[in-house]
């Protein structure tokens, strides 16, 4: 019996799901404070929603000419050194978990307004997002699981409080009244301009997250040459309407210039059309979807990690498996620690996402690449009903060219970020090479 494929609404729901995360809720705060005027602002969101959908075509394309599944992280191997690919399929899965740790992060800077009425301070913030990890990283060791409905309400919370922001637009009584007296005029050249657009980049880079994983469906769609750009194209239209109704409701509801430094958000316009009622519910919502967040991250990551070993790229222990409560001991507890040891020592949110999104930047663009290596490599599958984007090159030589620029912005803003992150990756490299040599040279 053949399984039933993926037709346009499927695909689009997954793409809209993939990407739609918990980063709306605090990102557009430090896009705001990078930028210089609201125009670059605005064209942060949507250079990043066109740069996701060049990403989402080309991860499309890859996945219908490399059909394996978790194929984002088994194309390295296909298509690089076993060096390279060792190196960056352990930088993601650092990545992951930094990602894993600013959204807890997210979730504690809103309930610890409501514990702490005065404020506090990153390191307490940072040991409430520990205890959510430590408290997930508990239920799963034990073998406890959320269902799959009980994960759904993540998504069913998120758009509510999506909705909830976009219908703040229709409240004029809790918009900004006036704008606050205008700042001297400053004079701006192109570099400042080029500057602050890479900036505020770096943060929606954040948001728009996750399409690389439409790279796992290209077997699975129906009549892919239609369906995949279609549904793709949908989808990442779609987070773009929203993502852009999102910041207009923030800008009129907080003001361009008190958005730089709110924290909160989100809570900040829930308050404004509710009342402190409103923000009160609204925060515990969103800190309630942060945990479901990071338990279904420490849930799916361990078995990539299980994959990897299987495949040879980690050690085997990494397979270590608890029978009689179906838990990756050595996975999970593994990337619970990397969890933690990230959020001691990037303890605010500022310095994870410019880890996180400079060691992405490193899998981004290297992954994108693949597919100059798979077409030539594949050119048995052309005309043979796979998907293959239009206007290649351009599509990837665009999205891999945008992550380069994010890297080099992260580079020139936070070198101490983007220093770590590339020793970081060296030392994969370094362990890969140490390996090999006892390998290739057992001590007797």
């Amino acid at each position: 019996m053949n399984k039933p494929k993926l037709n346009l609404f499927d695909l689009t729901m997954i793409v809209t799901g993939l990407v739609i995360g918990m980063g709306i809720f605090r990102t557009a705060s430090d896009a705001a404070k990078e930028s210089i005027t609201p125009a670059i602002y605005f064209a942060s969101w949507v250079a990043g929603g066109l740069i996701a959908l060049s990403g989402a075509l080309t991860y499309a394309e890859i996945g219908s000419r490399f059909p394996v599944t978790g194929g984002y992280y088994k194309i390295f191997a296909e298509c690089y050194h076993p060096s390279i690919a060792f190196a960056i399929n352990c930088i993601i899965l650092i990545s992951n978990a930094a990602s894993l740790s600013g959204v807890a992060l997210i979730g504690s800077e809103y309930i610890s307004q409501i514990i702490f009425k005065t404020g506090t301070t990153d390191f307490v913030k940072a040991l409430i997002a520990m205890g959510a990890i430590i408290l997930f990283y508990g239920v799963n060791l034990i073998g406890l699981r959320m269902s799959a409905k009980t994960q759904n309400v993540l998504m069913l919370i998120k758009i509510s409080m999506i909705v909830v922001l976009i219908l703040a637009l229709f409240f004029p009584a809790a918009h900004v009244s006036s704008a606050p007296a205008a700042a001297q005029a400053v004079s701006y050249g192109w570099s400042d301009y080029i500057k602050s657009f890479g900036a505020a980049l770096i943060s929606v880079s954040f948001t728009y997250g996750g399409y690389q994983q439409t790279i796992n469906f290209g077997e699975e769609v129906h009549n892919p040459r239609k369906t995949m750009p279609r549904g793709i194209f949908i989808g990442i239209m779609l987070i773009i309407g929203l993502y852009l109704l999102v910041q207009v409701s923030y800008f009129n509801i907080i003001g361009f210039e008190q958005l730089k430094t709110t924290k909160g958000i989100a809570a900040v316009v829930a308050e404004k059309i509710f009342g402190p009622t409103g923000k009160y519910i609204f925060t515990l919502l969103l800190f309630f979807a942060v945990l479901a967040y990071v338990n279904v991250l420490l849930l799916s990551n361990p078995r990539v990690m299980y994959a990897m070993s299987a495949d040879g790229i980690l050690p085997a222990s990494f397979k270590s498996r608890n029978e009689t409560r179906d838990v990756l001991t050595v996975s999970l507890t593994v990337f619970a620690a990397i969890c933690l040891i990230v959020l001691f020592f990037f303890n605010n949110f500022e310095n994870i996402l410019g880890f996180t999104i400079f060691l992405d930047s490193i899998g981004m663009a290297t992954s994108a690449a693949t597919i100059f290596i798979l077409r030539k490599r594949t050119r048995h599958l052309n005309n043979t009903g796979i998907y293959t984007m239009k206007l290649y090159p351009l599509m990837p030589l665009i999205f891999i060219a945008a992550y380069i620029f994010v890297g080099l912005s992260i580079m020139y803003n936070t070198p101490r970020l983007a220093l770590t992150g590339t020793l970081v990756f060296a030392a994969f490299l370094a362990i890969y090479f140490i390996a090999a040599s006892i390998k290739k040279n057992p001590v007797t």
